[in-house]
């Protein structure tokens, strides 16, 4: 992509507006607590300690809006708490510039080796890092200093305190998060319907997974119809996939077919209104018609063998998800979550991990600390006044990808000349006295959370506003901050830009090493899986190892499409791997997951007899997934001649080879097709799916 085509690109994606994320409830709350503080500030200690409580609580209503499955007033109160540390130690140095230079630099880094952590962890240290350089500049002594500090803490312990007295959807996310992955098993049941080997996208389990987190404390003040029902939802993922596979014995045409098409049908109608029941927390409406194509007799007279156990199956577990949905299943386990304090040597061995030549997080801290340094030099140097304004740009719209970073920029300006022109007039005409003026911010920070989550720019507006009427609060002339104000955001986005272009993290030269690493998850994946056939009687450990290894296998796949989703916008040649063969390799490795999955669907009970040739090919498996992924690294075709071996030889044993492991060498044949060298021999054919009327 050209230089020019990606600034478009995120220049239409900074302004661009989702009206799908507006909530009322949230903001009109978040604003409530604002008043509350700013009010109460006001009438105990004046204008600038009312300004600075302020800024507190708007950042603690912020940090609560961030995707985050922790509860909502740890997060204010953390938000609260580091935002007055730093206000207060910032205050301590700004006096000698180059001793606080040293301060926003260290400060700046911290904040962007947070991302390594997590954007909601990101997203909060750069925040503090952009509101602390407004606020260092409203006490006068150390003594003032420390009562600012308190203030704003107290701004985020009366946002914590006003969620948990003024509870808004309370489990909300967690709901979401369940009726999202239950919405999305029912979405893949209506394709299997058209397209019997649709592909399954398992982000909405992952969330679902991260969202089942839970403490001790949580554990036991958790509604019911949350209990249990994601683990059925896993489960039903591959038993859906085997029903409506042809390879598993039901013709492409005909009878059988029909009736799977029913059993999809009616299962796609079931987790939907299982789906609606635990979103809104109300028992689920099963149609009647739904309930009877799947109690029907016709399964047992069409179906036979591998079929009429998953819809069997299917049966069961749409059982188990709708007596959940109606809280009356078993209390299940939980994942535990630990507490922030247990978290914290984890989080430094994290940080400790991106230290290192070619981290991104690396690259984007310093990249970070040296802007913001530099455009506070530059504005102080200036003869404009109010020199923070750059700083404050430059960190909050820099992130670690380039897209963002570019998109946000634009965004940012665009947002502060509308915002910073808007409220300018307004108080400019008015003239509105103190208690006015708090009113006119309460009210820019409710149209502010209003629109937080629909697009930077419309958020932009409602913060830029926001911060002139506190200065019109706080004694300053509003007009006298308009064009310093906006020469200086130009001056902080201007800097951010330019700096990803001098020291870019770019994600197109590593697209080689992600797809390496979603390569050697599901090789290791259908390892496993291969495993359990070899040695069926084995205790129920291996099943444990199965889902470790498919974990990571979707970790990978989403590092996989998370990095190619921000190299589509660099303006990077693609050094190796072309649109084309990414797209190819994508569906390969897609392709080689869903036979591992297929096989897992159909695992042999411990009862079962081995199959010999089963151990080989898990070995096979994981000997070339290591060669394999090297050699995508190093741009060369990966070879899987031990795998090819091994299905040889369970072909050559007189046993009827399963279709997921048909499948899986499939897809690997495919992968190399798609990653070709540059010189070398002619790749070799896949190896063809069996008959599935050769399929038992």
């Amino acid at each position: 992509m050209t230089w020019y085509r990606a600034l478009k690109e995120t220049a239409r994606s900074g302004l661009t507006i989702d009206r799908t994320g507006l909530e009322p409830l949230l903001a009109l709350r978040g604003a409530l607590g604002l008043a509350i503080v700013v009010v109460g500030t006001l009438a105990l200690f004046g204008p600038l300690a009312a300004v600075s409580s302020a800024f507190g609580a708007f950042q603690a209503v912020i940090a609560t809006f961030q995707r985050s499955w922790r509860p909502r007033p740890v997060l204010a109160l953390a938000s609260g708490g580091s935002l007055a540390v730093s206000t207060f130690v910032g205050y301590l140095t700004v006096g000698h510039l180059p001793l606080f230079a040293v301060l926003i630099a260290v400060w700046t880094l911290a904040a962007g080796l947070a991302w390594g952590l997590g954007p909601t962890v990101g997203i909060i240290a750069s925040s503090n890092v952009a509101i602390m350089l407004v606020t260092i500049t409203l006490p006068t002594s150390v003594a003032t200093a420390a009562g600012h500090a308190a203030v704003i803490a107290a701004g985020g312990v009366v946002q914590a305190a006003l969620i948990v007295l003024l509870p808004v959807r309370r489990w909300g996310a967690q709901r979401d998060a369940l009726a999202d992955a239950l919405a999305a098993e029912a979405d893949y049941a209506r394709r299997l319907r058209r397209d019997p080997t649709a592909a399954f996208d398992p982000e909405p389990l992952m969330r679902a997974r991260s969202a089942a987190a839970v403490s001790p404390r949580q554990a036991r003040r958790r509604p019911a119809e949350l209990h249990g029902a994601r683990g059925v939802a896993e489960k039903l993922r591959p038993v859906l996939a085997s029903l409506a596979d042809p390879a598993f014995g039901v013709p492409e045409q005909g009878p059988e077919r029909e009736r799977v098409r029913e059993l999809l049908a009616a299962a796609a109608t079931v987790l939907d209104a299982a789906a609606q029941a635990v979103r809104h927390g109300e028992p689920p409406r099963l149609p009647a018609p739904a309930l009877a194509a799947l109690r029907t007799p016709d399964t047992g007279a069409l179906l036979t063998g591998p079929p009429r156990r998953a819809a069997l199956r299917l049966s069961a577990l749409l059982a188990d998800v709708t007596e959940t949905a109606r809280g009356e299943g078993a209390a299940a386990g939980h994942r535990d979550r630990p507490s922030l304090l247990k978290l914290l040597p984890g989080a430094l061995r994290t940080v400790r991990a991106e230290l290192r030549r070619g981290s991104p997080v690396l690259r984007h801290a310093v990249r970070a600390a040296t802007v913001v340094v530099a455009s506070y030099l530059a504005g102080t140097a200036l003869p404009l006044g109010h020199g923070y304004w750059a700083p404050m740009t430059a960190v909050m719209v820099m992130r670690p990808d380039f897209s963002q970073t570019y998109a946000r920029s634009v965004a940012r300006f665009g947002g502060t000349l509308v915002g910073v022109g808007v409220a300018t007039a307004v108080v400019e005409t008015a003239n509105p006295g103190t208690y006015a003026a708090a009113a006119l911010a309460v009210l820019c920070a409710f149209g502010t959370y209003l629109v937080l989550r629909t697009g930077y720019a419309a958020a932009n507006v409602g913060i830029s506003a926001y911060v002139v009427c506190l200065l019109w609060m706080g004694g300053e002339e509003a007009g006298q901050t308009v064009p310093e104000r906006i020469v200086l955001t130009l001056i902080g986005g201007l800097l951010a830009m330019l700096s990803y272009a001098v020291y870019p993290a770019w994600e197109t030269p590593r697209l080689r090493n992600r797809l390496a690493d979603w390569l050697l998850a599901d090789c290791r994946y259908a390892a496993a899986v291969v495993d359990h056939y070899a040695r069926p009687g084995e205790p129920d450990d291996a099943g444990q190892d199965i889902r470790r290894a498919l974990l990571a296998a979707r970790d990978a796949r989403l590092a996989w499409q998370d990095a190619l989703s921000r190299a589509a916008d660099e303006p990077v040649r693609n050094r190796g791997l072309s649109h084309a063969a990414a797209d190819a390799a994508g569906e390969a490795l897609g392709k080689l997951g869903r036979g591992a999955m297929l096989m897992e669907a159909h695992l042999p009970a411990h009862e079962d007899a081995p199959v010999p040739a089963a151990a080989g090919l898990a070995k096979a498996l994981r000997a070339d997934a290591e060669r394999a992924a090297k050699a995508v690294r190093e741009r060369r075709r990966p070879e899987w001649r031990r795998v090819e071996e091994a299905l040889a030889a369970w072909e050559e044993s007189h046993e009827i080879i399963d279709p997921g492991a048909a499948l899986v060498g499939e897809a690997l044949g495919e992968l190399s097709d798609a990653l070709p060298p540059k010189t070398g021999p002619a790749p070799k054919p896949p190896r063809p799916r069996p008959d599935p009327k050769e399929t038992p």
